[in-house]
């Protein structure tokens, strides 16, 4: 049985909102599923996100393939990198207590600039909400007259000219 670690989609129309949920392959999307590891909610700046690392860090280790939106969510949580530094220490390249401070310090960082990106984000808001509304007034194209060259002076028609034509 293929089991996958993807979105179940809850949430009225056009407002969305998904449970991360581990799944047969082959149950519909917001049908049955074997266990829910946490949320996800996309119209919040920056998206939140709430998920059990310990349960997804069990499910990818025993072979649940993450959806490319779940994976990048596992990513942004620091679930795949966990499972990297993991199988570091199972390789016996460094042991668990370097993994563990290693992942820590990343967290620390990554919360400091998620921080930062909300920051930012009430700053323009409220920006935004402070500044005056300002209508700009489109005025429609006025035609300019443009002064025609002086014509010459055509030769008056003359009998000659009658034949000639």
């Amino acid at each position: 049985m293929a089991v996958k670690m993807r979105l179940q989609r809850h949430g009225s129309k056009k407002r969305p909102f998904y449970f991360i949920v581990v799944a047969d392959a082959r149950s519909p999307r917001d049908g049955k599923f074997i266990q829910k590891l946490g949320t996800y909610n996309p119209l919040t700046v920056p998206a939140t996100v709430q998920i059990d690392r310990q349960k997804a860090l069990d499910w990818l280790h025993k072979g649940a393939q993450p959806t490319d939106t779940v994976r990048r969510i596992l990513s942004f949580k620091g679930v795949l990198f966990l499972k990297h530094l993991l199988r570091g220490v199972g390789l016996g390249l460094f042991d668990e207590a370097v993994a563990m401070t290693k992942f820590t310090t990343w967290s620390a960082e990554h919360d400091a600039h998620v921080a930062k990106r909300q920051g930012a984000h009430k700053k323009a808001r409220m920006d935004s909400r402070n500044q005056p509304v300002v209508r700009k007034v489109v005025e429609a194209p006025v035609a300019v007259a443009v002064e025609a060259e002086p014509v010459a002076a055509e030769a008056p028609i003359t009998e000659e000219t009658k034949a000639a034509e």
